[in-house]
């Protein structure tokens, strides 16, 4: 055995430990290493800024504002298309059927597990919640695990209705990906799970508005400094 190779190797876990749990972009595990390992191997290179073109660049507009602005785009065409979808139920919201979804394909949770789940604001998810229940959607029951809590559960009823509008919401998910072949998919699903990584640990930690961007850019060592 070369074991020389094995120090090598080592010493890249090692690296790739220090690096990820500053940072915590990718998973501690295998997949989330050789995620790393891939990104370190990529070539540096300005050939494909050069190609590029975008609104404001000539005038100094940077990559991450452009990267922000497409994705609250894309967040808005979504919206749009999900609307269409549930034009005809009594779905109020995408974040109805969503939250349905998750307790469809998950174990029950408890109100505040889902609401993570979804990336939302406890107040907001607590109306979302609220408005499931009274439609008879999903029903609260008593934690097998913990007697002392409450955990959310779908109803048949819940089925029923995710059930009817299931074709016109994987319609309007096929949508959302647009003119994009197979590969940019799959692409496009490891850029936006790396960016998933990253800010999940972030949001968990329920930081204040006011001290979340001086936070983000002291522990993750990311971002730009601003003027107080």
């Amino acid at each position: 055995m070369n074991y020389e190779v094995v120090r090598d190797i080592l010493s890249l876990i090692e690296q790739f430990d220090i690096e990820n749990h500053m940072r915590q972009i990718y998973t501690p595990d295998v997949t989330g290493f050789k995620q790393w390992l891939i990104s370190k191997e990529l070539p540096v290179t300005n050939d494909l800024e050069d190609q590029l073109h975008w609104e404001g660049k000539l005038s100094g507009r940077s990559p991450e504002s452009v990267i922000s602005t497409l994705l609250v785009h894309l967040n808005r065409y979504a919206k749009m298309y999900a609307k269409s979808a549930i034009a005809d139920s009594n779905f109020r919201t995408q974040e109805e059927f969503i939250y349905l979804i998750n307790l469809r394909y998950s174990d029950s949770m408890t109100k505040m597990e889902l609401i993570k789940k979804n990336v939302q604001d406890k107040s907001a998810g607590i109306l979302v919640i609220n408005r499931l229940i009274s439609q008879g959607w999903v029903e609260q029951i008593v934690s097998e695990k913990d007697k002392r809590s409450k955990v959310l559960k779908i109803t048949d009823q819940g089925i029923e209705a995710l059930d009817n509008q299931m074709d016109k919401i994987r319609t309007a998910t096929s949508i959302v990906s647009g003119n994009l072949n197979v590969n940019e998919k799959l692409q496009l699903i490891q850029l936006l799970d790396k960016l998933e990584h990253f800010h999940q640990p972030i949001f968990n930690r329920n930081i204040d508005p006011p001290n979340l961007l001086e936070t983000v850019i002291k522990d993750y060592s990311i971002g730009q400094k601003y003027e107080k």
